[in-house]
């Protein structure tokens, strides 16, 4: 793997890491670079996948798809290739439409989007491009207008909010897309 500084791999890793990498192995399939990319502070990768897990995986009342789609709109706008790769990947296997998929990690306005992902993709992408908008309060109305409750909203805000902090690791610590493309995780 290359970065812009030391990871420990797979082959290299002993004690606490090894055993972190052989759990994430074991729960998705296999290691990612986004979690190597912290492998000189193993804790921080134990934190990370709980963060993870609970706000994409979690019990909430948007989907999972929708949680995926706000990564990809997300990572997208962040241009940040490895996560719109994975989570595009992950997006895909729920939508189980690889045009559309595409059309949603090029411009989500093309992908033939309900009016409710449409208003989240926005929201994402809005938050994302222009966090400290003076509209904050009437992105949140529009989201309430279009159906969403307080809980969805919330959710939303910190699938966007998550994937900022990833694409930031991913981008200034120089994290690239693995050899085989990022895939085969489990969904």
């Amino acid at each position: 793997m290359r970065a812009y500084i030391d990871v420990i791999d797979y082959d290299q890793s002993t004690g606490t890491l090894r055993e972190i990498y052989d759990n994430l192995i074991a729960s998705r399939g296999k290691l990612a670079h986004v979690h190597m990319i912290q492998s000189l502070n193993p804790e921080s990768i134990v934190a990370h996948m709980d963060l993870y897990l609970k706000i994409m995986f979690g019990k909430s009342p948007l989907r999972r798809y929708q949680r995926e789609m706000i990564g990809v709109v997300v990572s997208q706008t962040n241009d940040c290739a490895y996560c719109v790769r994975h989570h595009a990947e992950a997006l895909n296997f729920f939508w189980k439409d690889a045009d559309r998929t595409e059309a949603l990690a090029q411009d989500f306005r093309s992908a033939d989007l309900s009016a409710t992902d449409l208003a989240l993709c926005s929201y994402a992408e809005s938050l994302t491009a222009n966090p400290n908008a003076g509209d904050n309060a009437s992105r949140i109305d529009a989201l309430r207008d279009g159906g969403l409750s307080d809980r969805q909203i919330l959710d939303a805000s910190l699938v966007a909010a998550y994937f900022n902090f990833v694409n930031r690791l991913v981008l200034g610590l120089g994290v690239e897309v693995e050899v085989d493309g990022g895939g085969g995780y489990r969904y």
